[in-house]
Order: structure tokens, then C-alpha cells, then sequence
């Protein structure tokens, strides 16, 4: 009773991040200890705990990078214990659990609240619990419309209606989820000239990266329109975050096929390099899956995806990366400086101070946490600084694709990535919240003075 009364005095010291930064560590030792179990795994294989460990975390940070080939080593009842990993990280380990104490019938308190808030990255107590709701349910509506739709479409692909439906499954989920696993050992290779099947996972991958706060206003407008409503107006984060998500995924699909237009898409149809391009651009928002072998791109189209994985996907969504809204504030502060204007203005709107430092402080601590961990893994392994740039921001996007280097990591390499898998889901800022000092530093100012820049 003793030990018990200190760790609840112990968890009460802690700040909600600290709070919400335990339970992941304890939901990654579950999913660790989950996926160590004989019946994960097909008969005489053998795992490494190491690379238990990575498949836990990437499926927890819902990346997909993975050491070992899941096609070739997990049984049928490790595939569904890993796709439940996979829904767990993308919906957030505070969102499920206060999922169940709803069903349970129990009472969301202000801390609890306090927590979700800060595992879906919000800015006020207001409505967390029915956000939660949503959230839940219309994931659970995409993905089981998903599951159906690919489910019945691949009875044409498998010989069993298991199998077909089995791959339907776990294809919504890692889609939805931005997981990027596959059970085909070539993720959607196999599929890269059916449209039908790629075109459904685009929009899945969409709807698990653009962010959860979007696909409910997005829901409630069509409800609004229906029911004859009042029209309800969007929000300036859905309107910046939509209009940045697809000015990333038509200018990537763009330059993707602008960069290997005289290697890999030479000899291709017009639409053949649309859906190659355009794929590649939607899975680098933090999707993971690939209609092609990615090795075979130019370096230079490595080193602009890398860029791509980097930004990541929306806020408040399953993917990882700097998020397009930081990335879209740091484009206009610059733009907005560079013409001499005062203020931050976006759709007739002023964006806060405070946002803005957040976005430049994300963006400058990612730049030294991927450079810091291409240094460190350079160090380590023999492969180019390409290959190992192309893995690291994979990783922090929590994107999942590879140049095939991921299995020849060596423990200490594999660890890295682990860390930027993990920061990339909960975000830097989450992380560097940890470090807040709880006291003031008081009303008072000291005398300013310029520096010199530039």
C-alpha cells in the first residue's frame, strides 16, 4: 500500500507531458512484451529482442520501418496484435485509454483532460472528451468501410476469403494509421497497376495524415449542409492545413517525376507516372506504403523526399515530421519578413506570436536532431550519407519507407532510430515541455538591446 500511495504521490508531481511522455514508455514495454509471445510468431522463428523491440516501437510511433521481413516471420495471430499496436499509436495511447473509462461508464476528471489535450497537440480544455468521441468513431467508420471495400475487392487476389479479407484488414489499418506495414513482403508492389487499390489507399493514407480535427469539421460542414443548417465556417488550422497537405502532395508528385523523368519513369504511360508520382508523394506525408522499389529513384529524388518526410504530416493526426502547419508558418514568416511587412496574416487572420516561435523552434530543433543522428549513425555504419539521411527522416516523419538499410543497422543505429520514431509521433514540442520550469520568471523585464545578424 506503501509503494502504492508513493507512485500516485510521484505521478502527481509530474507535468501532464511527464505524465503523458510515462505512459507511452509504458504502452511501448507493452507492446514490446505483446509482440514477445510465442503465438506471434510462425513456427521456428527465432527474433532478436532488439528487433522486437524496434517492430513495438515503430508500430507504437505507427512508422513501419522494420528490421525484420513481417510477411516471412509473424503468424496470423501476430499480424492482428501488431495491427492493434498500430491503432493504439495512431489514435494516441491518452485517446484510447479515456475511450474505454467512457465505456466503462467512468468520469473524465480536469488532469485526464489536461493529458488528452496534450496527446492530440490542443490548445484549450474545451470539448476534449466529445473530440475524443469523434475521433474514435470516424476512424473506426473509415476504416471499417476501408476493410470492407478491400477486404471483398482482394477476393480476386487470394485464393481464400481468410487471406483476402485478412490483407484488407491489416492494409486499412497500417494505411489509415500512416503505419506503413505490410503482410505482402513488397507492400503494394504487387499492386502497382491496379489503380482501384492504390487509389483507395491514397485516400486512407489522407485521412489517417491530414489531421483528426479536420475530418470532424469536414464531417459536422456535410452534416450542416444536409440538415440545413446554419453553415458553420472552418477553423484557420483546418483551412492551413488542407491547403498546405495538397500543395505538398501535387508540388511532390510533381518533382518526383521531374527528378527521375529521364531514369525511372522513362518508357512509362502517362498515367502509369501519375500514379507512381503521385503515390509516392501522398506515402511521404507519413504513409510508408510504396507502389515501387524506391532504391531505384535518382539520389536526387532521395534527397527531396527526404525533405518531404521530413515535413511530415498534419497536427493532431497518426504521422510524425515538423508538421505541415510548422512548415507552412516558417514559409510565410519568411516570405512575410523578406517583404517588410509587420504582422503574420493568413485568410484574413493574424497568427499569435507565441504559434510562430513555436513553429521556428520545432523546425531549428528537428534540423539538429536529424543532422545530430546522420553524424552519430554515419559514424556506425558504412552506408552513404544519402542512404542514412533517407532513413533518418523516415524515421522522425514516422514515414516508413527504407533504401533497404534498415535490417543491417547495427543495435546502437537501431536505438537512434527508435528515439526520432518516438519523438516524431508525440512531437518536439511535447518533448521539449518536458524540460518547462513550473516557476515564473516574474512581470519584470530586463533592458533590450540589438545584435547584430546577417
Amino acid at each position: 500500500m506503501n509503494y502504492q500511495n508513493s507512485f500516485f504521490r510521484w505521478m502527481h508531481k509530474l507535468s501532464p507531458v511527464q505524465v503523458l511522455l510515462f505512459f507511452y514508455f509504458i504502452a511501448v514495454l507493452f507492446s514490446t512484451a505483446i509482440m514477445s509471445l510465442p503465438i506471434a510468431y510462425q513456427e521456428g522463428v527465432d527474433i532478436a529482442f532488439i528487433d522486437i523491440l524496434f517492430t513495438a516501437v515503430s508500430a507504437l510511433s505507427v512508422t513501419g520501418l522494420s528490421t525484420i521481413a513481417i510477411s516471412d516471420t509473424l503468424s496470423t495471430a501476430g499480424i492482428i496484435l501488431l495491427a492493434c499496436i498500430l491503432q493504439l499509436g495512431a489514435v494516441g495511447v491518452m485517446s484510447i485509454g479515456t475511450f474505454i473509462w467512457l465505456l466503462l461508464g467512468k468520469k473524465i476528471g480536469l488532469k485526464e483532460r489536461r493529458l488528452i489535450m496534450t496527446d492530440q497537440n490542443q490548445t484549450s480544455f474545451e470539448g476534449m472528451v466529445r473530440l475524443i468521441k469523434q475521433i474514435v468513431y470516424v476512424l473506426l467508420v473509415i476504416e471499417l468501410l476501408g476493410f470492407i471495400i478491400l477486404g471483398t475487392y482482394f477476393l480476386q487476389y487470394f485464393p481464400t476469403a481468410k487471406e483476402a479479407y485478412l490483407h484488407g484488414f491489416f492494409g486499412t489499418i497500417s494505411a489509415v494509421s500512416n503505419g506503413g506495414f505490410d503482410i505482402t513482403g513488397q507492400s503494394l508492389v504487387p499492386f502497382k497497376d491496379d489503380y482501384f487499390v492504390q487509389f483507395i489507399n491514397m485516400l486512407l493514407i489522407i485521412f489517417g495524415a491530414i489531421g483528426f480535427p479536420v475530418l470532424i469539421e469536414v464531417k459536422e460542414y456535410i452534416f450542416a449542409k444536409y440538415e440545413k443548417r446554419r453553415m458553420m465556417r472552418f477553423t484557420l488550422f483546418t483551412k492551413l492545413t488542407t491547403v498546405t497537405f495538397f500543395i505538398l502532395i501535387i508540388a511532390g508528385a510533381l518533382f518526383i517525376y521531374l527528378l527521375d523523368f529521364g531514369n525511372f519513369f522513362a518508357g512509362k504511360s502517362w498515367h502509369e507516372a501519375i500514379f507512381y508520382s503521385l503515390f509516392q508523394s501522398v506515402t511521404t506525408r507519413s504513409g510508408g506504403l510504396s507502389t515501387m522499389d524506391v532504391s531505384q529513384l535518382t539520389e536526387q529524388n532521395h534527397l527531396f523526399m527526404s525533405m518531404l518526410m521530413f515535413i511530415g504530416a498534419s497536427p493532431s493526426s497518426a504521422g510524425g515530421g515538423i508538421r505541415t502547419t510548422t512548415f507552412a508558418l516558417v514559409v510565410i514568416f519568411i516570405i512575410t519578413y523578406a517583404r517588410g511587412a509587420g504582422s503574420i496574416r493568413i485568410f484574413n487572420r493574424e497568427v499569435y506570436e507565441e504559434d510562430l516561435f513555436k513553429a521556428v523552434t520545432v523546425t531549428l530543433m528537428a534540423i539538429i536532431l536529424v543532422f545530430s543522428s546522420i553524424i552519430a549513425i554515419s559514424i556506425l555504419e558504412p552506408f552513404s550519407l544519402t542512404q542514412i539521411l533517407f532513413e533518418v527522416t523516415s524515421a522522425f516523419g514516422t514515414v516508413g519507407l527504407s533504401l533497404g538499410i534498415t535490417s543491417e543497422l547495427t543495435t546502437v543505429s537501431k536505438i537512434i532510430l527508435m528515439f526520432l520514431m518516438f519523438i516524431g509521433r508525440v512531437g518536439i514540442i511535447t518533448f521539449l515541455f518536458i524540460f518547462k520550469n513550473k516557476k515564473n520568471s516574474g512581470n519584470y523585464h530586463y533592458p533590450k538591446e540589438k545584435i547584430i545578424i546577417g
